[in-house]
């Protein structure tokens, strides 16, 4: 097994954490992914914009913005349009069933890119890979949270939480899987991620607590993008 595959199974557990602090109630546990949200939109904005986008650039000069902003988009027609309840946090309001089916569906193209990102990360380098798969289990822990609470809001019990938090990580192993035997993934998987890592952060991470404006929330934020430097500081030292 490679190491971009066992760390995609890895961060879909990571998934399966989240569902399980929903479903356990977990007080404790959902009050510090409260943190992790803060935590790792700074690192995802640092990762995609410091390493990734560079990265991309030097490879296609030409194409790779263009393929940036298309994975923005790209996550942004799944979240809004085909799921435009969704959002990363604990649902605490009754929703419809299509409501929580919808944000399934298209949080699935999210976590397949997920995948993509960590496997496109060591086919450059297994550095960035595991600079992205680091950013991608600490989103895993509220996405993870986010499905689960959905499905419980819309009348499921905690064993289709379970599953819909499994199906998720599954998709983000099969992006793992194809990325290096689709030619256009292996080709401007890395592009694509980066623009789904700042959709991630910026459009999805950062307003879940921006309308706090807490020295808490503040320091999680900064922290991230610092332990990004430190991250990638320290793995350039021993890789």
């Amino acid at each position: 097994m490679s190491t971009a595959l066992l760390l995609g199974i890895v961060a879909a557990l990571a998934m399966m954490a989240g569902a399980l602090a929903v479903s356990s109630r977990a007080k404790l546990g959902l009050a510090l992914i409260d943190d992790v949200v803060c935590f790792s939109a700074g690192f995802m904005l640092a990762l995609a914009l410091s390493a990734a986008i560079p990265e991309a650039l030097r490879v296609h000069p030409q194409r790779s913005a263009l393929v940036v902003l298309l994975g923005y988009l790209l996550v942004h027609l799944s979240q809004h349009i085909i799921a435009p309840h969704f959002h990363f946090g604990q649902e605490t309001h009754q929703v419809s069933e299509l409501s929580s089916k919808a944000a399934v569906a298209g949080l699935g193209v999210h976590s397949f890119f997920d995948g993509v990102a960590i496997a496109s990360g060591f086919l450059v380098n297994p550095a960035l890979g595991v600079l992205f798969f680091v950013a991608i289990a600490l989103h895993k822990l509220p996405e993870g949270v986010a499905v689960s609470s959905l499905v419980l809001a819309a009348g499921g019990g905690v064993r289709a939480a379970y599953l819909a938090a499994g199906l998720l990580g599954v998709m983000t192993v099969l992006g793992v899987a194809l990325t290096s035997r689709v030619a256009l993934l292996t080709e401007y998987g890395l592009a694509l991620s980066a623009g789904v890592t700042i959709y991630v952060a910026a459009s999805n991470l950062v307003p879940e607590f921006q309308h706090q404006r807490t020295l808490r929330t503040a320091l999680s934020f900064f922290a991230g993008a610092g332990a990004f430097v430190a991250t990638e500081w320290l793995l350039g030292r021993v890789m």
